[in-house]
Protein backbone atom coordinates (compact mmCIF):
# COMPACT_ATOMS: atom_id res chain seq x y z
CA UNK A 1 0.00 0.00 0.00
CA UNK A 2 1.46 3.44 -0.91
CA UNK A 3 2.70 5.45 2.06
CA UNK A 4 1.72 8.85 0.66
CA UNK A 5 -1.80 9.73 1.86
CA UNK A 6 -4.52 10.98 -0.44
CA UNK A 7 -5.65 14.58 -0.05
CA UNK A 8 -8.89 16.43 -0.67
CA UNK A 9 -10.32 17.84 -2.82
CA UNK A 10 -9.93 15.16 -5.48
CA UNK A 11 -10.38 15.70 -9.20
CA UNK A 12 -13.59 14.32 -10.69
CA UNK A 13 -13.05 11.93 -13.57
CA UNK A 14 -16.14 13.28 -15.37
CA UNK A 15 -19.25 15.36 -14.69
CA UNK A 16 -21.11 12.28 -13.44
CA UNK A 17 -18.26 10.23 -12.00
CA UNK A 18 -16.48 10.06 -8.63
CA UNK A 19 -12.90 11.25 -8.30
CA UNK A 20 -10.26 9.30 -10.21
CA UNK A 21 -8.55 8.29 -6.99
CA UNK A 22 -11.79 6.82 -5.63
CA UNK A 23 -12.38 4.78 -8.77
CA UNK A 24 -8.79 3.54 -8.82
CA UNK A 25 -8.78 2.55 -5.16
CA UNK A 26 -11.49 -0.08 -5.35
CA UNK A 27 -9.34 -2.81 -6.83
CA UNK A 28 -5.97 -1.70 -5.49
CA UNK A 29 -6.58 -0.67 -1.90
CA UNK A 30 -10.16 -0.64 -0.60
CA UNK A 31 -9.01 1.36 2.44
CA UNK A 32 -6.43 4.10 2.08
CA UNK A 33 -4.81 6.81 4.13
CA UNK A 34 -6.08 10.35 3.67
CA UNK A 35 -4.77 13.60 5.10
CA UNK A 36 -7.48 15.97 6.27
CA UNK A 37 -7.15 19.77 5.95
CA UNK A 38 -6.36 20.10 9.68
CA UNK A 39 -3.31 17.87 9.17
CA UNK A 40 -4.71 14.77 10.83
CA UNK A 41 -4.49 11.41 9.12
CA UNK A 42 -7.61 9.37 8.57
CA UNK A 43 -8.94 6.76 6.19
CA UNK A 44 -11.24 6.47 3.19
CA UNK A 45 -13.04 3.28 2.14
CA UNK A 46 -14.57 2.63 -1.27
CA UNK A 47 -15.85 -0.96 -1.51
CA UNK A 48 -19.59 -1.59 -1.16
CA UNK A 49 -19.45 -4.28 1.57
CA UNK A 50 -16.83 -2.37 3.57
CA UNK A 51 -18.88 0.80 3.52
CA UNK A 52 -21.96 -1.04 4.76
CA UNK A 53 -19.90 -2.71 7.48
CA UNK A 54 -18.48 0.59 8.77
CA UNK A 55 -21.86 2.35 8.74
CA UNK A 56 -23.50 -0.55 10.61
CA UNK A 57 -20.75 -0.89 13.23
CA UNK A 58 -21.49 0.88 16.56
CA UNK A 59 -17.75 1.08 17.19
CA UNK A 60 -17.74 3.91 14.64
CA UNK A 61 -19.27 7.11 15.97
CA UNK A 62 -21.32 9.74 14.12
CA UNK A 63 -20.60 12.38 16.78
CA UNK A 64 -19.46 15.34 14.75
CA UNK A 65 -17.00 16.68 17.34
CA UNK A 66 -15.00 13.43 17.08
CA UNK A 67 -14.72 13.39 13.31
CA UNK A 68 -12.08 14.95 11.11
CA UNK A 69 -13.36 16.61 7.95
CA UNK A 70 -11.88 16.15 4.47
CA UNK A 71 -13.39 19.49 3.50
CA UNK A 72 -12.48 21.92 6.28
CA UNK A 73 -9.76 22.51 8.87
CA UNK A 74 -12.21 24.27 11.22
CA UNK A 75 -12.82 22.64 14.58
CA UNK A 76 -16.27 21.08 14.70
CA UNK A 77 -18.27 21.61 17.92
CA UNK A 78 -20.73 19.05 19.34
CA UNK A 79 -24.11 18.88 17.63
CA UNK A 80 -26.69 21.39 18.81
CA UNK A 81 -29.74 20.01 20.66
CA UNK A 82 -32.04 18.36 18.12
CA UNK A 83 -29.46 17.93 15.34
CA UNK A 84 -29.30 14.20 15.82
CA UNK A 85 -27.45 13.32 12.60
CA UNK A 86 -24.30 14.35 14.49
CA UNK A 87 -25.10 12.21 17.54
CA UNK A 88 -24.90 8.57 18.65
CA UNK A 89 -27.51 6.56 20.49
CA UNK A 90 -29.28 6.97 22.83
CA UNK A 91 -29.66 10.68 21.92
CA UNK A 92 -29.82 9.92 18.20
CA UNK A 93 -32.42 7.18 18.71
CA UNK A 94 -34.62 9.42 20.88
CA UNK A 95 -34.85 12.20 18.32
CA UNK A 96 -35.09 9.89 15.33
CA UNK A 97 -37.95 7.95 16.92
CA UNK A 98 -39.92 11.18 17.25
CA UNK A 99 -39.30 12.09 13.60
CA UNK A 100 -40.08 8.60 12.33
CA UNK A 101 -43.51 8.91 13.89
CA UNK A 102 -44.12 12.03 11.80
CA UNK A 103 -43.15 10.52 8.42
CA UNK A 104 -46.36 8.51 8.22
CA UNK A 105 -47.60 6.70 5.10
CA UNK A 106 -50.74 8.86 5.15
CA UNK A 107 -48.73 12.08 5.24
CA UNK A 108 -46.36 10.95 2.47
CA UNK A 109 -49.31 9.97 0.25
CA UNK A 110 -50.97 13.31 0.81
CA UNK A 111 -47.72 15.14 0.21
CA UNK A 112 -47.12 13.25 -3.05
CA UNK A 113 -50.12 14.93 -4.66
CA UNK A 114 -48.90 18.31 -3.44
CA UNK A 115 -45.40 17.67 -4.82
CA UNK A 116 -46.92 17.04 -8.25
CA UNK A 117 -48.87 20.31 -8.07
CA UNK A 118 -45.78 22.25 -6.96
CA UNK A 119 -43.81 20.82 -9.89
CA UNK A 120 -46.53 21.76 -12.37
CA UNK A 121 -46.86 25.27 -10.95
CA UNK A 122 -43.11 25.87 -11.29
CA UNK A 123 -43.21 24.59 -14.87
CA UNK A 124 -46.12 26.95 -15.58
CA UNK A 125 -43.91 29.85 -14.49
CA UNK A 126 -40.94 28.61 -16.50
CA UNK A 127 -43.05 28.13 -19.62
CA UNK A 128 -44.68 31.54 -19.26
CA UNK A 129 -41.28 33.23 -19.04
CA UNK A 130 -40.17 31.36 -22.15
CA UNK A 131 -36.82 29.87 -23.15
CA UNK A 132 -33.98 29.85 -22.39
CA UNK A 133 -34.06 29.18 -18.66
CA UNK A 134 -31.74 28.09 -15.88
CA UNK A 135 -33.34 24.83 -14.81
CA UNK A 136 -31.68 24.96 -11.38
CA UNK A 137 -32.94 28.44 -10.52
CA UNK A 138 -36.39 28.04 -12.08
CA UNK A 139 -37.19 24.44 -11.16
CA UNK A 140 -34.66 22.18 -9.42
CA UNK A 141 -34.23 24.55 -6.46
CA UNK A 142 -37.78 25.91 -5.98
CA UNK A 143 -39.52 22.52 -5.97
CA UNK A 144 -37.65 21.05 -2.95
CA UNK A 145 -37.79 24.39 -1.12
CA UNK A 146 -41.57 24.57 -1.48
CA UNK A 147 -41.96 20.91 -0.50
CA UNK A 148 -40.04 21.63 2.70
CA UNK A 149 -42.50 24.46 3.32
CA UNK A 150 -45.35 21.94 3.07
CA UNK A 151 -43.53 19.52 5.33
CA UNK A 152 -42.89 22.05 8.07
CA UNK A 153 -46.11 24.00 7.65
CA UNK A 154 -44.46 27.28 6.66
CA UNK A 155 -47.17 29.94 6.19
CA UNK A 156 -47.95 30.87 2.59
CA UNK A 157 -47.17 34.53 3.17
CA UNK A 158 -43.55 33.63 4.01
CA UNK A 159 -42.91 30.94 1.39
CA UNK A 160 -41.52 33.21 -1.30
CA UNK A 161 -39.08 34.82 1.14
CA UNK A 162 -38.24 31.41 2.65
CA UNK A 163 -37.43 30.01 -0.79
CA UNK A 164 -35.25 33.02 -1.59
CA UNK A 165 -33.34 32.72 1.70
CA UNK A 166 -32.81 28.98 1.27
CA UNK A 167 -31.48 29.52 -2.24
CA UNK A 168 -29.19 32.31 -1.04
CA UNK A 169 -27.59 29.96 1.47
CA UNK A 170 -26.21 27.76 -1.34
CA UNK A 171 -25.87 30.21 -4.24
CA UNK A 172 -22.43 30.15 -5.92
CA UNK A 173 -21.98 33.91 -6.16
CA UNK A 174 -23.40 34.76 -2.74
CA UNK A 175 -21.00 36.49 -0.37
CA UNK A 176 -20.32 35.08 3.08
CA UNK A 177 -22.28 38.00 4.50
CA UNK A 178 -25.26 37.21 2.28
CA UNK A 179 -25.20 33.54 3.28
CA UNK A 180 -24.97 34.40 6.96
CA UNK A 181 -27.85 36.85 6.65
CA UNK A 182 -29.96 34.24 4.92
CA UNK A 183 -29.13 31.63 7.59
CA UNK A 184 -29.98 34.10 10.33
CA UNK A 185 -33.29 34.99 8.66
CA UNK A 186 -34.25 31.34 8.19
CA UNK A 187 -33.33 30.50 11.78
CA UNK A 188 -35.36 33.44 13.11
CA UNK A 189 -38.40 32.55 11.02
CA UNK A 190 -38.18 28.88 12.01
CA UNK A 191 -38.11 29.95 15.65
CA UNK A 192 -41.19 32.11 15.07
CA UNK A 193 -42.82 29.16 13.30
CA UNK A 194 -42.27 26.97 16.37
CA UNK A 195 -44.02 29.58 18.50
CA UNK A 196 -46.91 29.69 16.05
CA UNK A 197 -47.24 25.90 16.18
CA UNK A 198 -47.34 25.99 19.97
CA UNK A 199 -50.16 28.50 19.84
CA UNK A 200 -52.03 26.80 16.98
CA UNK A 201 -50.97 23.14 16.47
CA UNK A 202 -51.34 21.96 12.87
CA UNK A 203 -51.30 18.67 10.98
CA UNK A 204 -47.73 18.89 9.70
CA UNK A 205 -44.42 17.48 10.89
CA UNK A 206 -43.42 20.46 13.01
CA UNK A 207 -46.91 20.68 14.47
CA UNK A 208 -46.79 16.99 15.35
CA UNK A 209 -43.45 17.39 17.11
CA UNK A 210 -44.74 20.38 19.06
CA UNK A 211 -47.79 18.44 20.19
CA UNK A 212 -46.25 15.05 20.92
CA UNK A 213 -42.48 15.41 21.19
CA UNK A 214 -41.93 17.10 24.53
CA UNK A 215 -39.13 19.12 22.92
CA UNK A 216 -37.80 22.58 23.73
CA UNK A 217 -38.08 25.50 21.34
CA UNK A 218 -34.34 25.22 20.65
CA UNK A 219 -34.62 21.53 19.81
CA UNK A 220 -37.60 22.11 17.53
CA UNK A 221 -35.94 24.99 15.69
CA UNK A 222 -32.74 22.98 15.17
CA UNK A 223 -34.67 19.94 13.94
CA UNK A 224 -36.51 22.15 11.45
CA UNK A 225 -33.21 23.62 10.26
CA UNK A 226 -31.72 20.13 9.93
CA UNK A 227 -34.69 18.90 7.88
CA UNK A 228 -34.31 21.95 5.69
CA UNK A 229 -30.64 21.25 5.03
CA UNK A 230 -31.14 17.54 4.46
CA UNK A 231 -34.16 17.96 2.21
CA UNK A 232 -33.19 20.89 0.04
CA UNK A 233 -29.60 20.84 -1.23
CA UNK A 234 -29.36 17.13 -2.01
CA UNK A 235 -32.70 16.87 -3.84
CA UNK A 236 -32.00 20.08 -5.76
CA UNK A 237 -28.75 18.64 -7.06
CA UNK A 238 -30.22 15.25 -7.93
CA UNK A 239 -32.78 17.09 -10.06
CA UNK A 240 -30.19 19.42 -11.61
CA UNK A 241 -27.38 16.93 -12.21
CA UNK A 242 -29.87 14.22 -13.18
CA UNK A 243 -31.47 16.47 -15.80
CA UNK A 244 -27.99 17.18 -17.20
CA UNK A 245 -27.26 13.44 -17.48
CA UNK A 246 -30.63 12.74 -19.09
CA UNK A 247 -30.34 15.55 -21.62
CA UNK A 248 -27.06 13.98 -22.75
CA UNK A 249 -28.82 10.59 -22.94
CA UNK A 250 -32.35 11.45 -24.14
CA UNK A 251 -33.12 7.85 -25.08
CA UNK A 252 -33.25 7.02 -21.38
CA UNK A 253 -35.90 9.61 -20.50
CA UNK A 254 -38.97 7.43 -21.27
CA UNK A 255 -38.07 5.16 -18.37
CA UNK A 256 -38.79 8.08 -16.02
CA UNK A 257 -42.05 9.17 -17.65
CA UNK A 258 -43.50 5.64 -17.81
CA UNK A 259 -45.29 4.82 -14.52
CA UNK A 260 -44.35 1.15 -14.93
CA UNK A 261 -40.61 1.82 -14.89
CA UNK A 262 -40.26 5.19 -13.12
CA UNK A 263 -39.60 3.83 -9.62
CA UNK A 264 -36.70 1.65 -10.78
CA UNK A 265 -35.32 4.46 -12.93
CA UNK A 266 -35.23 6.77 -9.91
CA UNK A 267 -33.23 4.19 -7.93
CA UNK A 268 -30.68 3.93 -10.74
CA UNK A 269 -30.31 7.72 -10.93
CA UNK A 270 -29.72 7.82 -7.18
CA UNK A 271 -27.06 5.13 -7.53
CA UNK A 272 -25.36 6.74 -10.50
CA UNK A 273 -25.20 10.41 -9.50
CA UNK A 274 -22.31 11.25 -7.10
CA UNK A 275 -24.22 14.05 -5.33
CA UNK A 276 -23.16 13.18 -1.75
CA UNK A 277 -19.41 12.42 -1.62
CA UNK A 278 -19.60 10.42 1.56
CA UNK A 279 -20.07 10.45 5.28
CA UNK A 280 -17.57 10.29 8.11
CA UNK A 281 -17.30 8.16 11.23
CA UNK A 282 -14.78 8.16 14.09
CA UNK A 283 -13.44 4.96 15.63
CA UNK A 284 -14.30 4.67 19.32
CA UNK A 285 -11.79 1.84 19.72
CA UNK A 286 -9.26 0.01 17.59
CA UNK A 287 -11.14 -1.68 14.71
CA UNK A 288 -9.79 -3.86 11.90
CA UNK A 289 -11.12 -2.85 8.48
CA UNK A 290 -10.03 -4.77 5.38
CA UNK A 291 -7.02 -6.18 7.30
CA UNK A 292 -5.99 -2.65 8.29
CA UNK A 293 -6.05 -1.51 11.91
CA UNK A 294 -7.98 1.73 12.36
CA UNK A 295 -6.90 3.23 15.66
CA UNK A 296 -9.28 4.67 18.24
CA UNK A 297 -9.89 8.34 17.47
CA UNK A 298 -9.14 8.09 13.75
CA UNK A 299 -11.75 9.19 11.23
CA UNK A 300 -13.00 7.05 8.36
CA UNK A 301 -14.72 8.58 5.35
CA UNK A 302 -16.95 6.15 3.49
CA UNK A 303 -17.24 7.05 -0.19
CA UNK A 304 -20.89 6.54 -1.09
CA UNK A 305 -20.20 7.09 -4.83
CA UNK A 306 -17.35 4.60 -4.60
CA UNK A 307 -19.67 1.97 -3.16
CA UNK A 308 -22.35 2.75 -5.71
CA UNK A 309 -19.82 2.20 -8.51
CA UNK A 310 -18.46 -1.08 -7.07
CA UNK A 311 -18.56 -3.55 -10.00
CA UNK A 312 -18.83 -6.49 -7.62
CA UNK A 313 -22.23 -5.15 -6.53
CA UNK A 314 -23.42 -3.32 -9.67
CA UNK A 315 -22.18 -4.74 -13.01
CA UNK A 316 -20.97 -2.14 -15.51
CA UNK A 317 -21.37 0.47 -12.75
CA UNK A 318 -20.21 3.51 -14.71
CA UNK A 319 -23.10 3.20 -17.17
CA UNK A 320 -26.44 4.88 -16.45
CA UNK A 321 -28.87 2.02 -17.07
CA UNK A 322 -32.38 2.98 -16.03
CA UNK A 323 -33.60 -0.57 -16.63
CA UNK A 324 -31.29 -2.19 -14.08
CA UNK A 325 -32.26 -3.08 -10.51
CA UNK A 326 -30.30 -0.66 -8.33
CA UNK A 327 -31.90 -1.83 -5.10
CA UNK A 328 -29.50 -1.59 -2.18
CA UNK A 329 -27.62 1.48 -3.41
CA UNK A 330 -25.96 3.71 -0.84
CA UNK A 331 -27.26 7.13 -1.87
CA UNK A 332 -29.20 7.36 1.41
CA UNK A 333 -26.45 5.79 3.50
CA UNK A 334 -26.87 2.65 5.57
CA UNK A 335 -27.46 1.63 9.16
CA UNK A 336 -29.21 3.52 11.93
CA UNK A 337 -28.35 6.88 10.35
CA UNK A 338 -29.84 6.03 6.96
CA UNK A 339 -31.69 9.06 5.55
CA UNK A 340 -35.01 9.49 7.36
CA UNK A 341 -36.62 11.38 4.48
CA UNK A 342 -35.65 8.99 1.69
CA UNK A 343 -39.23 8.15 0.72
CA UNK A 344 -40.05 11.83 0.36
CA UNK A 345 -36.92 12.34 -1.75
CA UNK A 346 -38.03 9.53 -4.05
CA UNK A 347 -41.45 11.15 -4.43
CA UNK A 348 -39.88 14.51 -5.32
CA UNK A 349 -37.42 13.05 -7.82
CA UNK A 350 -39.99 10.89 -9.58
CA UNK A 351 -42.58 13.68 -9.77
CA UNK A 352 -39.98 16.27 -10.72
CA UNK A 353 -38.56 14.41 -13.70
CA UNK A 354 -41.88 13.03 -14.89
CA UNK A 355 -43.52 16.48 -14.92
CA UNK A 356 -40.49 18.13 -16.54
CA UNK A 357 -40.13 15.80 -19.50
CA UNK A 358 -43.86 15.44 -20.10
CA UNK A 359 -44.17 19.22 -20.24
CA UNK A 360 -41.08 19.77 -22.39
CA UNK A 361 -40.47 16.64 -24.51
CA UNK A 362 -37.94 18.55 -26.64
CA UNK A 363 -36.02 20.03 -23.70
CA UNK A 364 -32.34 20.41 -24.51
CA UNK A 365 -29.19 22.15 -23.30
CA UNK A 366 -28.84 25.78 -24.31
CA UNK A 367 -25.04 25.64 -24.04
CA UNK A 368 -22.40 23.05 -24.95
CA UNK A 369 -22.07 20.42 -22.16
CA UNK A 370 -18.58 21.60 -21.25
CA UNK A 371 -20.02 25.05 -20.46
CA UNK A 372 -22.33 23.74 -17.72
CA UNK A 373 -20.82 24.95 -14.39
CA UNK A 374 -20.22 22.03 -12.05
CA UNK A 375 -20.39 22.27 -8.26
CA UNK A 376 -16.93 20.80 -7.80
CA UNK A 377 -16.22 23.59 -5.33
CA UNK A 378 -19.04 22.48 -3.00
CA UNK A 379 -19.48 19.57 -0.59
CA UNK A 380 -22.79 18.60 -2.20
CA UNK A 381 -21.98 17.99 -5.86
CA UNK A 382 -24.17 18.91 -8.81
CA UNK A 383 -24.48 21.83 -11.21
CA UNK A 384 -24.56 25.49 -10.26
CA UNK A 385 -26.78 26.21 -13.25
CA UNK A 386 -28.28 24.26 -16.15
CA UNK A 387 -29.16 26.49 -19.13
CA UNK A 388 -31.92 24.81 -21.16
CA UNK A 389 -34.24 25.64 -24.00
CA UNK A 390 -37.22 24.07 -25.75
CA UNK A 391 -39.51 24.55 -28.72
CA UNK A 392 -42.03 27.34 -28.97
CA UNK A 393 -44.80 25.12 -27.64
CA UNK A 394 -44.69 22.70 -24.75
CA UNK A 395 -46.70 19.49 -24.89
CA UNK A 396 -49.36 20.90 -22.55
CA UNK A 397 -49.63 24.06 -24.66
CA UNK A 398 -50.07 21.98 -27.81
CA UNK A 399 -52.64 19.68 -26.18
CA UNK A 400 -54.58 22.71 -24.99
CA UNK A 401 -54.75 24.12 -28.50
CA UNK A 402 -56.01 20.79 -29.85
CA UNK A 403 -58.76 20.72 -27.22
CA UNK A 404 -59.76 24.30 -28.05
CA UNK A 405 -59.79 23.58 -31.82
CA UNK A 406 -57.05 26.03 -32.70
Amino acid sequence: MPTEPLTFPMTASGPFDPAREILAMRGERPIARVRYPDGRLGWVVTRYPTIRAVLADPRFSARQELRGSPFSAAEIPPALPGMFIGMDDPDHARYRRLLTGQFTVRRMRRLAARVERIAEEQLDRMEAAGPPADLVREYAAPVPALVICELLGVPYDYRERFQADVTEMTRQDATQEDRQRAMTDVGRHLGELVQRKRAEPADDILGGLVTNGGLTDEELTNIAFMLLGAGFDTTTNVLGLGAFALLLNPGRIPALTDPETADGAVEELLRYLPVVPGTIRAALEDVEVEDVLVRAGESVMVSLPGGNRDPERFPDPDTLDLTRSATGHLAFGHGVHQCLGQQLARVEIRAGFSALFRRFPDLRLAVPPEKVPLRDDMIIYGVHALPVTWGSKSRIHADREVREGK
